[in-house]
């Protein structure tokens, strides 16, 4: 059961760019329409339960909790803005290898806060960063174009390290539901924001545009991820942060099979290379949280928690 209820995570958030790719492709839906409906039913769909079994939760929201939300929330927004255009710009593979960079921002925001990492960890940030710099070397040769998605989507995944560092932060004193429905709901706000400012609609859109909109919705962030936060509670959550990496081969084939997607040999190294160096980055830090664990235990303090971050956001 945890097999398929794995697969059918990974087919789902896998599907995410090519969804959004075909959808910016075929019809007159524009980027901020689909990252501002995709958090609008998602703040619906998490404040419909948090609504009926905790309705006094909103009005406990402590001026910390609502600033680290509303931080996050913004970063996520931003996040979206930067993923789908990028999208539209460069290949789906590659954007989806270069904002899946999330886990490996994450470690360089910690360095930068004096966070001491293993080796491991060092060295697959400069294996994933390698791959980095071999995709947008490809794109640089290629189409200028391309190479503007590609800062895009490295743009992308290192705000979503900063949303997944904030809602680290909101989320010590607020339940889960609370939490994605606040910053879910302020994350649409600011989407139709920026829509108003920069002109592009949210609504009009034809049927085939809303068919879009829903099912990147419902196959990335209610099936997907709604499948990976369900194993955390029944597997290791190192097994799940690494059966997550496989997004990013499973979103390039999906490419290739579905909107025919060819790429330069060297851009698949790339993606390689980011593959292989976030799977060091995760298995170093796990092994760091198991020695600071055992550090812990022996001194009689709390252990810290070894929940690596947050699930994907795109």
């Amino acid at each position: 059961m945890n097999f398929l209820l794995a697969a059918v995570g990974v087919l789902g958030v896998a599907s995410s760019g090519p969804l959004i790719a075909a959808t910016l492709g075929a019809t007159t839906v524009s980027a901020l329409a689909i990252a501002f409906w995709r958090n609008a039913i998602g703040a619906a769909v998490m404040a419909t339960p948090t609504v009926v079994r905790e309705p006094r939760q909103f009005g406990r929201i402590t001026g910390p909790e609502f600033r680290w939300s509303l931080l996050a929330a913004v970063a996520l927004a931003l996040h979206f803005a930067c993923f789908i255009t990028s999208l539209q710009l460069t290949s789906v593979a590659a954007a989806t290898a270069l904002v899946c960079l999330q886990s490996a921002w994450i470690a360089v925001f910690q360095l930068f806060r004096g966070t001491r990492h293993r080796w491991q960890v060092l060295a697959g940030l400069g294996i994933a960063f390698g791959g980095v710099v071999t995709i947008t070397g490809f794109d640089m040769g290629s189409s200028p174009e391309a190479l503007v998605g590609d800062l895009l989507a490295v743009a992308g995944g290192a705000l979503a390290g900063l949303y997944t560092l904030a809602g680290g932060k909101a989320r010590q004193t607020m339940t889960t539901g609370t939490y994605t429905t606040l910053c879910y709901g302020m994350c649409a706000a600011f989407v139709a924001v920026l829509a108003l400012f920069s002109g592009q609609p949210l609504v009009g859109f034809d049927a085939i545009g809303w068919v879009g909109i829903l099912a990147i919705t419902v196959c990335a962030q209610l099936v997907g991820h709604t499948a990976f936060n369900h194993l955390l509670a029944t597997m290791s959550p190192l097994l799940v942060s690494m059966i997550i990496l496989l997004e990013i081969p499973g979103a390039a084939v999906l490419a290739a099979v579905f909107l025919h997607e060819t790429l330069p040999a060297g851009t698949y190294g790339g993606l390689g290379l980011i593959l292989v160096g976030l799977a060091v980055v995760v298995l170093g830090q796990r092994s760091g949280f198991r020695k600071r664990r055992e550090g812990s235990a022996a001194r009689g303090d709390e252990p810290p928690s070894d929940r690596l971050a947050e699930l994907g956001t795109d």
